[in-house]
């Protein structure tokens, strides 16, 4: 199975509508989302992050979050999961998008990385 798309915010709204916008490119791309904290107000969870990664139909995932917070709680995450998990520090919309109108056009995986280099932030 081809790599899937995690997204991770700080609300339930940005990765939700992330995901709709990609998913007009991406068909066929599993993505998940983890935003917001269990009772629905501002945050990341930990918890939550961990369980996109596990409901994500791929066993090999490229990250992308908004925040500095997200980026810790994901790390945390990725190490409790069998899972490969690549967390990429670029622009949240411009990356993740990227790499999954990339996956679903079957580019290969230098090349959708040497295209999320253009768009590291750090």
């Amino acid at each position: 199975m081809t790599k899937g798309i995690l997204l991770v915010s700080h609300t339930t709204e940005i990765p939700e509508g992330l995901k709709r916008l990609i998913s007009e490119v991406a068909k066929g791309v599993s993505i998940t989302t983890a935003g917001g904290l269990e009772d629905g107000s501002t945050g990341t969870s930990m918890e939550k992050i961990l369980q996109a990664i596990e409901e994500n139909e791929s066993n090999e995932l490229f990250a992308f979050y908004d925040l500095g917070s997200a980026k810790m709680n994901l790390e945390m995450a990725i190490e409790m999961t069998e899972k490969k998990v690549e967390l990429f520090d670029t622009a949240f919309v411009e990356g993740a998008y990227t790499a999954s109108a990339l996956l679903a056009a079957e580019a290969d995986e230098e090349e959708i990385k040497a295209q999320l280099q253009k768009l590291i932030i750090k």
